[in-house]
């Protein structure tokens, strides 16, 4: 479960952290708290891994010198792998000065970062800046003295990895959509989508009792918006400032047409959700059909089950 503390337009992760030790960064009083920082991931659809290797992370205090350590024991994190609310620990119970810090770096090894393709195909993928001045992460966080500060990394993979055409960096490009929670103020959202509902709402089937709009094996997946009665959109368009604040695929299960969703690390509050059984290409505006949408309260410390999508 997870929580927004702030939004934070990023560039990329990190994964098991090593203190390596930093200079500096005391704060005046000369008290220290202790940080944990984990990485989860709203997944995307289109890849089958997205590789990311890491060299170190930084955290800069408001008030003193850069914090870092080193991540040379975390090896290369598959990031599609920490979905539903799985995480990577990054660092864990390190100590540094207690206080206000306003930024994260994160320290990339390009040359071992790559994706794969449902194919079986490996491509490279570029990460700008990312071992020179390191993907930047600003927006205040508190470490507060003598307690436990846990921290997740919510990385948006989904929003974040690109193919723009005529790209001679690489074959992907990562431009990453990150979001820093405080563990203590999340909750989570989970729930169903059955299609055999979904066929009998809309009454659009073809002869073989199935939804010709949806991809294969109608693979598609939840919309999750902050705040109630949000008209829904695809991830390409921002409307009245409203975009999906993630997008979470469904799984199947052993039923055929059941299939299960679970949304991590919300922070506490109202949320819309809706479904739909349509791609969405992250590149392009799309005219996405919905079904489902409901709203949702999420309370911290708490898993909300959602109404059956559609509702019966």
């Amino acid at each position: 479960m997870k929580q927004l503390s702030r939004v934070f337009v990023v560039s990329a992760l990190t994964s098991a952290l090593v203190a390596c030790g930093g200079s500096g960064g005391s704060s005046s009083s000369g008290e220290t708290g202790s940080v944990s920082v984990g990485l989860t991931d709203a997944p995307t659809m289109e890849l089958s891994s997205v590789n990311i290797a890491f060299n170190a992370i930084r955290l800069k205090p408001a008030d003193g010198d850069w914090l870092e350590f080193n991540l040379d024991e975390t090896g290369v994190v598959d990031l599609l792998t920490l979905q539903g609310g799985v995480t990577e620990p990054l660092i864990t119970n390190e100590e540094v000065p207690a206080g206000v810090y306003n930024e994260i770096r994160l320290i990339i090894d390009t040359d071992s970062s790559t994706v794969t393709t449902p194919d079986g195909g490996t491509s490279t993928l570029a990460v700008p800046s990312g071992e020179q001045s390191g993907l930047k992460l600003k927006g205040d966080f508190v470490v507060a003295a003598d307690s436990g500060n846990n921290f997740t990394i919510d990385f948006d993979v989904r929003k974040s990895i690109v193919n723009p055409p005529g790209n001679a960096l690489a074959d992907y490009m990562l431009k990453p959509v990150l979001r820093l929670v405080n563990n203590l103020e999340v909750g989570e959202i989970e729930g169903t989508v059955d299609y055999t509902n979904i066929v009998q709402a809309r009454g659009t089937a073809d002869t073989n009792n199935e939804l010709t709009d949806c991809s294969p094996n109608y693979e598609g997946a939840v919309y999750v918006y902050e705040g109630a009665d949000v008209d829904p959109l695809d991830l390409n368009i921002t409307r009245d400032g409203t975009n999906p604040l993630m997008v979470v695929p469904v799984t199947a299960q052993e039923s055929g047409s059941l299939y299960e969703w679970t949304a991590a690390f919300l922070t506490e509050g109202q949320y819309t959700i809706a479904y739909s059984c349509q791609l969405d290409n992250n590149e392009t505006d799309e005219d996405l059909e919905f079904d489902g949408q409901q709203n949702v309260s999420v309370v911290a410390g708490e898993t909300t089950v959602a109404d059956p999508i559609p509702q019966p």
